[in-house]
């Protein structure tokens, strides 16, 4: 007979391992797996809402109100229904069982028109809302005629006909069919492979195997053995339909023969129901697989493909674009040819200082009004920079006339107007720069006709227009890197989970090229003015040249002594050594710091490269892979809430 169902550690979950009932008939409280199963699913609901489509949920929302509504009902009752197909019997066998007519017969079809119910024993204190939810007419309430203990806690319900000709009537038996505990299918030898009781009923309530009966009656019509062989084809069919028969000790539905007319094989199918009842686990067995049903339904929307997340790569990838996106390399390339510039303003000679000085020669870090403008950092595909990737306060004329920018992907014709960081329009014949690979760019510093740089001014008749920030990390760049995570991140996940993990990549990215540039520029003003800490040697170094331009000095005036007769003309090489070694020993100090410079100047570019890198990432990170791990960790919760609703 059917046995309760166990759990994957072996926990019974029908019966009281499942649930206790109070005294007054009603749930006292819910223990075991299946509170567990119903919890979970309803947190599964709760954490979805705002990701699925409520649609989607409604089934397992009705689930939750069905268990929520049975367990406020008599828990020492166990509803039973008798479902058939017009003329099988169903009204004999409920008649049988009552002994006595609670049910009408005849020839007539329909016979049943209204569900009729018997209920043992006679008393029913908590019955009466359970026929009230069934909605069974209150002169349709019987009880048997002999009172028998053994079926003590069963309410039988005799349905209409699941075949009939009356649409009330089909539509009658699917509600209570979705409300009963356990169902018993009674067929006859004619119809028990109609078509529509296992495609419409049997097939698709595979999962109720376990409350559910199938009866073959008025196997007294059938001669010889013929009736072993249409319950072994019976057996065939429910077995097709995936239906677990209830076999050598199986869980399962239980297959019986009988005749409602004479009465053979009734009592076998009272003692069966007698020992059905008496577990008082169909409760639980049936709400067990209304729960198992639901997960069913909504494995597609929580099941992953395969593994998800974010893998190291993936981040690691991101990170490379957006460090692509500021031009973090090229940052760190102009650092450290900015490092050497001041290192060899340090360490070279006075002289060489002067014409420094005088040449304009600054930082590539200076502000505009220092007289020396502001670049892009580094253009790596073909942009358009100063000498030495900066503007060294070489006249403007040449380049402004051009009209070339790096401002972004925007293009400037010769009034150095454009489309804007974000554009791709063009003006007159200007030419376009991609500083930072066609990412960022500085205000560029022009020089007009006076001499002096202006940002982004026009050179012609020395007059100067406003000043256009060009600063605005290209979006293609920036869109492409968030595009990449989050198609990785979102990759095997169910469709509304991969929906909500593009939409928090999709919010984060909003305004990430202006949070890009901000942080880019943060950087840059650090770097501005060179190194924080200058090398000692750089002193060393210029006091040498200082000794160096001494002794070239009274070299020189030595020997000026000589050609003007001051001094002994013979003593010419007095003089001379001091001018050689202060004339060739500084050129020969500079480039032996240059060389020693070439190492920390690496350095000090690599660590501006982290640095620039690192405030990519950070802003990366707060905006797109935070909202995207987000979803992920809540997509998991789900997963794994949606792995005890299942039982899994």
């Amino acid at each position: 007979m059917v046995r309760p169902r166990r759990s994957k550690g072996g926990e019974s979950t029908a019966g009281g391992s499942g649930y206790r009932w109070a005294e007054d008939g009603g749930r006292q409280a819910v223990r075991g797996g299946l509170r567990g199963r119903l919890d979970a699913l309803r947190e599964l609901i709760a954490l979805s809402r705002t990701r699925l489509d409520g649609r989607a949920l409604e089934g397992a929302g009705r689930v939750l109100e069905t268990a929520d509504e049975r367990y406020r009902l008599s828990g020492e009752h166990t509803v039973v229904a008798l479902a058939g197909a017009t003329g099988s019997g169903k009204s004999s066998l409920f008649n049988a069982l009552a002994g006595a007519n609670r049910s009408q017969v005849g020839p007539r079809r329909p016979t049943t028109a209204e569900p009729v119910a018997c209920v043992w024993p006679g008393s029913r204190p908590g019955a009466e809302g359970l026929l009230h939810r069934l909605g069974v007419p209150t002169h349709r309430r019987h009880v048997p005629a002999d009172g028998n203990s053994e079926l003590r806690g069963l309410i039988l319900i005799d349905l209409p006909d699941h075949d009939s000709s009356a649409t009330e009537h089909r539509a009658q038996v699917d509600r209570m069919l979705e409300l009963v505990d356990a169902v018993i299918w009674v067929v006859d030898p004619e119809k028990y492979a109609d078509a529509v009781l296992h495609e419409r009923y049997l097939r698709p309530l595979a999962g109720y195997a376990e409350v559910m009966f199938v009866v073959l009656n008025q196997v007294d019509r059938l001669p010889g053995d013929a009736a072993d062989q249409v319950v072994d084809d019976l057996r065939r069919l429910l077995d097709e339909d995936g239906l677990a028969l209830g076999e050598h000790g199986e869980p399962g539905a239980a297959v019986l023969a009988l005749s409602a007319a004479t009465g053979k094989g009734v009592g076998e199918l009272r003692e069966a129901l007698g020992q059905f009842v008496a577990e008082r686990g169909a409760v639980d067995r049936r709400l067990a697989a209304d729960v198992d049903a639901a997960a069913e339904r909504l494995r597609s929307v929580y099941v992953a493909q395969c593994p998800v997340g974010l893998t190291e790569q993936a981040r690691a990838e991101f990170d490379d674009r957006l460090a692509e996106a500021v031009g973090a390399v090229a940052t760190g390339r102009a650092a450290e040819r900015d490092w050497l510039r001041h290192a060899e303003r340090a360490c070279g000679t006075p002289w060489a200082r002067l014409r420094g000085r005088r040449g304009g020669r600054g930082s590539r870090w200076e502000s505009p009004g220092s007289g020396v403008g502001t670049t892009g950092v580094g253009a790596p595909r073909g942009a358009t920079t100063g000498v030495g990737a900066s503007w060294r306060g070489r006249p403007g004329a040449e380049r402004a006339g051009k009209g070339q920018t790096c401002a972004g992907r925007g293009e400037a014709g010769p009034t150095g107007t454009g489309s804007g960081p974000m554009g791709t329009g063009r003006a007159g014949s200007g030419r376009t720069g991609t500083g930072r690979s066609g990412v960022r760019q500085g205000l560029m510093g022009q020089q007009g006709a006076s001499g002096h740089l202006r940002a982004g001014g026009n050179s012609a008749g020395g007059t100067g227009e406003a000043a256009v920030d060009g600063r605005a990390a290209a979006r293609p760049v920036v869109e492409h890197a968030v595009r990449a995570v989050a198609g990785e991140a979102a990759h095997g996940l169910p469709a509304p989970w991969a929906q909500a993990v593009r939409e928090a990549a999709e919010r984060g990215a909003y305004g990430l090229p202006e949070a890009l540039d901000k942080a880019a520029t943060a950087v840059e003003e650090s770097l501005r003015g060179g190194p924080a800490v200058k090398p000692r040697w750089w002193t060393v170094a210029a006091s040498l040249q200082g000794l160096l331009l001494v002794l070239q000095v009274v070299g020189v005036l030595w020997l000026l002594g000589v050609v003007t007769g001051i001094g002994d003309g013979t003593d010419w090489i007095s003089g001379l050594s001091p001018a050689a070694l202060g004339s060739l020993g500084g050129p020969a100090l500079t480039w032996l710091c240059r060389a020693v410079a070439r190492g920390p100047a690496r350095r000090y570019g690599q660590d501006a490269e982290r640095r620039l890198r690192g405030a990519a990432a950070g802003c990366g990170r707060a905006r797109v892979l935070e909202p995207v791990a987000a979803e992920l960790l809540r997509y998991r919760e789900v997963r794994e809430r949606y792995a005890v609703a299942s039982g899994v």
